[in-house]
């Protein structure tokens, strides 16, 4: 179970992210590789604060229907004010890994973006994402690997430590580099694998890599002591990235892979 709480807050937060520049650029990506046509039947899974889907269900028109599907009621409130005034979106309670609100065979496509890093059973997830699909139906996948992050320290080793304990709150923060294997196991045929960086090589306060430190200050500071990190040295890590930034030495550099693969 992750330990990030998807609450109201998360909900109001992860909107601002979603709104930088950084992710606009990422939804466009996402939306260029699906390439969503009218009249099809998409589900988001992992909807959250409904802006890729709002997006999707004007692509698809009148014609279309588009699910999201989230676990937060709090996401699921404020996707489903998004969406109010299109009546061919609509959302439901659901689990990423089990899709019981989705038929088999339902979709022309499914989206899961920033969302199987979280799930513990990803065998489970696969086949039930493959279930939902008509048969030649296309399905993509958006997840970091963390292990591509370049982020300028002053002090490497806490760095590393830091981002251990940010690690805390996935169950696989590796997937991408799992990715494909587990998608042909389970029945899928991979067409394509790029990379969507997230390149941020000085400060800019308004930016996915902002939102982030301040995320994960906020996730040490709240669970440090479970990797051995003292409140003291917390504060370090986080005093050092505000020097770098005054100094004009900020540097963050983090890799996205997006999968689109066809059943």
């Amino acid at each position: 179970m992750s330990l990030f709480p998807f609450d109201a807050a998360a909900a109001k937060s992860m909107e601002a992210t979603y709104l930088t520049p950084d992710i606009v650029a990422q939804r466009a990506r996402t939306l260029e590789l699906l390439a969503p046509k009218a009249g099809e039947r998409i589900l988001d899974i992992g909807v959250g604060p409904g802006l890729l889907t709002y997006d999707l269900a004007r692509l698809t028109g009148a014609n279309g229907r588009v699910l999201g599907l989230d676990a937060s009621a709090d996401m699921l409130a404020m996707a489903r004010a998004r969406l109010a005034d299109l009546p061919q979106a609509e959302c439901a309670q659901g689990d990423a890994a089990t899709l019981d609100a989705a038929a088999d065979g339902a979709f022309d496509a499914a989206v899961g973006a920033q969302v199987y890093e979280y799930v513990a059973d990803m065998p489970l997830a696969l086949s039930n994402l493959r279930r939902v699909l008509r048969p030649g139906g296309r399905a993509l996948i958006l997840d970091t690997d963390w292990r591509s992050i370049v982020w300028h320290s002053s002090d490497e080793a806490r760095m590393t430590r830091v981002l251990e304990c940010w690690d805390d709150h996935l169950a696989d923060p590796h997937l991408p580099a799992k990715l494909c294997p587990m998608l042909e196991r389970a029945g899928f045929e991979v067409r394509r694998v790029d990379i969507v960086p997230m390149l941020t090589p000085r400060w800019q306060p308004v930016s996915y890599a902002a939102d982030l430190f301040r995320g994960i200050h906020a996730f040490a500071r709240a669970n440090g002591a479970r990797h051995g990190l003292s409140a003291e040295e917390v504060e370090a890590w986080h005093a050092d990235q505000l020097a770098l930034i005054e100094r004009g030495e900020y540097f963050f550099s983090l890799n996205r892979y997006v999968f689109l693969a066809t059943r």
